[in-house]
């Protein structure tokens, strides 16, 4: 089935939610290769790492070492052949190179189980080494896999589940590899046995991923893996949206890896628990990402909602915070404490809600920014793309263990690393939210749709997910525009009168998203020109521009004449090649009367914003979208009398 066809058939059967894709093959075979993947991963290094810390001791791995340099050994072949996968990622069917990595999983799992069986660490760190090697192959393929047969309304949703199935095969990978090799005796051959098992399960899901057609098949690879990184790096910053995208997701792994490294020696030397404590540790962490991640459909109305990453950037810090405080007001245990002593003692379930918190923020964080990732690049380099940012989560994830350790050396207690990387969080998610504002846009614009007003979207599908478009709407309240932008799923450059940019706090957030301010042309005949010129180069870019034809807020509640700026707009965008810009028109509903619009007060005139509670909280208001009207064959009339069709339907 080829991607339109897919994406078009899943448009008119919408699935009810998220889990409904494990029913679809589309997505089904996919999820289960990847979580069988990820899965064998931890079962196989933490067989590996317990073994040569418990069980062989050998003089050239010291105890001590053994988990950062299998760490290490498993991350170097992203540094070094993630631009190289990229390129194989876009230049070949998906499905094939799914089933290639799964036949080089089942060859090293073959060798890995011998070196299990004769306890040979060398063959075992090749291993390691070799299963890193297939997951850089993979991890293109993985994310580029998404966007090729999931709809935009259906990609947060798939990246959701993926997370969460990651995260919960890391830890059913780590329970299950460390039983195992547990075993007197028989460890290691049930460890060598499933790790082969799990591998060709994982390989009999992958024949049934369904034909990805390939994106670039005409493209040349460039084997040099040194000038391939470089080139996928300078790729991937030509769009500055993907590119900040790519920091903050790595940025995200840097901050959980400084947490999944230091759970060990936080249980032992802070809470003064034994391993099971610590093993309690990361099974909070992975549950609170898992369900973070799947959490992001429901908030985000099954739309790729950006303004949830600041929502789960504020989380990060706040319970990082907290846990700092937490952790430091415990008291001091002489006794190592049992996993029962431990969860008896009420202070700790605050330790462990910070943690399930700041991680569950960490999975809301992150899934926005995948999704983002993928719609927004290009698709014939999309999996090169997803290769840049593997190559930044490694080098981020070594710069976390290098940054905690020195840390760590320089005198710096557990707690106050996590206080550390906490606050540094707010530091970097602020930098990123200057450099882009779009981020900050969508929070801003999330709360008032969610906190302000009961906010419902009706006909939704008719927004147009690409291309460019002129959406049209009438003009209710100074939140028109703020409530328009929580309901698409693409950013709205909006033509706006200049003196809303004079408004304390409104003014300031239209400036930064980046609403062209129009003036009418008696006025300042210059501002009125260059309005249209800026409006019509936003069309030019494949953009979407917003105008409220009736050239300013209604003063009765009443629909007003159209202006006949519309037209101007479609002539304009006409004269300079584009024929056939779509028009979509759209009607607020129940928002008159709200704080945020104009109402005739006793003895005054119409005036906004007083008495802010006179409608309640959670005040009910909607939004209907038509179906697109062609351009070419629209006139204010015309389109007035849609919108006022679609006001009249609330």
């Amino acid at each position: 089935m080829t991607h339109s066809h897919s994406a078009q058939s899943a448009a008119e059967a919408p699935h009810p939610n998220q889990f409904d894709l494990l029913k679809q093959r589309r997505f089904a075979p996919f999820f289960w290769v990847q979580f069988l993947g990820a899965g064998n991963d931890n079962v196989f290094k933490f067989a590996f790492t317990v073994m040569v810390t418990y069980q062989l001791q050998v003089a050239w791995l010291p105890a001590a070492m053994a988990g950062l340099v299998i760490g290490a050994l498993f991350i170097l072949p992203f540094v070094l052949f993630s631009a190289t996968s990229g390129q194989l990622a876009d230049k070949y069917p998906k499905e094939r190179l799914i089933r290639f990595t799964k036949d080089l999983e089942i060859a090293i799992m073959a060798l890995a189980g011998w070196g299990f069986l004769m306890q040979n660490i060398p063959v075992l760190l090749l291993c390691i080494f070799l299963m890193g090697l297939q997951s850089t192959l993979f991890g293109p393929v993985k994310f580029a896999y998404l966007p090729q047969h999931l709809t935009e309304r259906e990609i947060t949703g798939g990246n959701g589940m993926v997370e969460m199935g990651t995260f919960v095969a890391i830890l059913l990978g780590n329970v299950a590899g460390g039983l195992l090799i547990a075993m007197p005796l028989v460890g290691a051959q049930y460890v060598a046995a499933a790790c082969l098992a799990i591998a060709i399960v994982g390989r009999l899901a992958a024949q049934a991923v369904p034909v990805s057609p390939a994106i670039d098949p005409g493209l040349t690879i460039n084997w040099n893996p040194f000038t391939e990184t470089w080139r996928n790096l300078k790729l991937a910053h030509g769009n500055t949206v993907v590119f900040r995208s790519l920091l903050g997701i790595s940025w995200m792994w840097f901050f959980g890896a400084v947490f999944l490294s230091n759970f060990p020696a936080f249980a032992h030397d802070v809470l003064r628990g034994d391993e099971r404590v610590a093993s309690l540790l990361l099974v909070v962490f992975s549950i609170g990402i898992g369900a973070g991640a799947l959490l992001c459909e429901v908030l985000s109305r099954r739309h790729v909602e950006i303004g949830l990453v600041p929502l789960g950037a504020l989380g990060m810090t706040v319970f990082s915070v907290d846990l700092y405080f937490a952790a430091t007001a415990l008291p001091r245990h002489e006794v190592t404490l049992t996993l029962g002593q431990f969860m008896a003692e009420p202070l700790h379930w605050r330790v462990l809600a910070d943690l399930a918190l700041l991680s569950m923020s960490a999975g809301i964080y992150s899934v926005p920014m995948y999704a983002l990732m993928q719609l927004r690049s290009q698709p014939s380099h999309r999996a090169r793309v997803v290769a840049a940012n593997n190559i930044l989560n490694a080098l981020y994830m070594v710069a976390s263990s290098l940054i905690a350790g020195a840390l760590l050396s320089a005198g710096f207690s557990i707690s106050e690393l996590f206080l550390f990387i906490g606050l540094a969080n707010a530091v970097v998610a602020g930098w990123i939210f200057l450099l882009v504002p779009e981020y900050l846009l969508r929070f801003v614009a999330w709360l008032a749709a969610r906190l302000v007003y009961r906010f419902k979207v009706t006909g939704e599908h008719h927004l147009p997910t690409s291309g460019a478009a002129v959406l049209v709407c009438n003009h209710v309240s100074f939140v028109d525009a703020v409530l328009l932008m929580s309901a698409s799923p693409r950013p709205i450059r909006f033509l706006m009168d200049h003196r809303i940019f004079r408004i304390p706090v409104l003014g300031w957030l239209f400036r930064l998203a980046k609403a062209i301010p129009i003036a009418p042309q008696q006025e300042n005949p210059a501002v009125y020109e260059a309005a249209w010129r800026e409006a019509v180069q936003v069309l030019k870019e494949g953009d979407l521009v917003g105008i409220f034809p009736e050239g300013g807020i209604t003063r009765d509640g009443e629909l007003q004449a159209f202006k006949g700026g519309i037209m101007k707009l479609l002539q304009q965008a006409r004269d300079s090649g584009l024929p056939d810009v779509p028009v979509v028109p759209m009607a607020l509903t129940h928002l008159w009367g709200s704080f945020f619009s104009r109402i005739e007060l006793v003895g005054g005139q119409p005036t906004a914003m007083v008495k802010p509670f006179r409608r309640g909280l959670f005040s009910r208001v909607g939004l209907n979208v038509g179906e697109p009207d062609d351009g070419r064959a629209v006139t204010p009339d015309t389109l007035r009398q849609r919108v006022q069709a679609l006001a009249n339907t609330a």
